[in-house]
């Protein structure tokens, strides 16, 4: 049930598109069998819902905003309002330790996805075995794989020049943010 309402609440932020609505599509298209993987994926990650999706869009907002991708913080921002995240969970997200907008999962959480997100990886041994004391290793892999995917598509969408199509236009959005050093 959680996968329908995840595919509805996309197709939601998708209608609200209001321009550059075909710039990913255009791309793909010319290659039909990345296209199709590519779909096959998405379904396969909306079909994946042992992990609280809240916790999913934090942590995919928060590799958006570190990659800087700005079609996936657009998207991300629209979708993540129907998970339940707050506008001031989206605005924090730069400023995540210190914040009190998150529990401690969360946080951890955004820890994780900002060390994958991170070139070289770093403190992952930590932070696994941290998540592994409240997660299971069904969440902790669904969670990694959320993570790396998020990673994949926002650097498709830069590699390709796709822009943000206006989706959570008139509501707060994750913005960019510099990697921390």
């Amino acid at each position: 049930m959680k996968a329908f309402a995840r595919i509805r609440q996309t197709l939601l932020a998708i209608r609200q598109a209001k321009r550059n609505r075909s710039d990913l599509l255009g791309w793909l298209i010319r290659r039909p069998q990345v296209l199709m993987s590519t779909i096959g994926y998405e379904t396969a990650m909306l079909f994946s819902n042992r992990l609280d999706p809240k916790l999913k869009d934090l942590a995919e907002l928060k590799t958006a905003g570190l990659v800087n991708c700005e079609f996936c913080l657009d998207i991300g921002s629209a979708v993540a309002r129907s998970s339940g995240l707050t506008e001031q969970q989206l605005t924090d997200l730069p400023r995540y330790r210190t914040s009190d907008a998150y529990s401690d999962l969360e946080r951890l959480v955004i820890s994780f996805a900002e060390a994958m997100t991170a070139t070289p990886a770093t403190e992952l041994d930590d932070l696994r075995t941290a998540l592994l004391a409240q997660l299971t290793k069904a969440q902790v892999t669904e969670l990694a794989t959320t993570i790396a995917w998020e990673n994949e598509r926002a650097r498709l969408n830069q590699g390709l020049g796709v822009r943000p199509t206006g989706m959570a236009d008139g509501m707060a959005c994750a913005l960019p943010e510099r990697p921390a050093e």
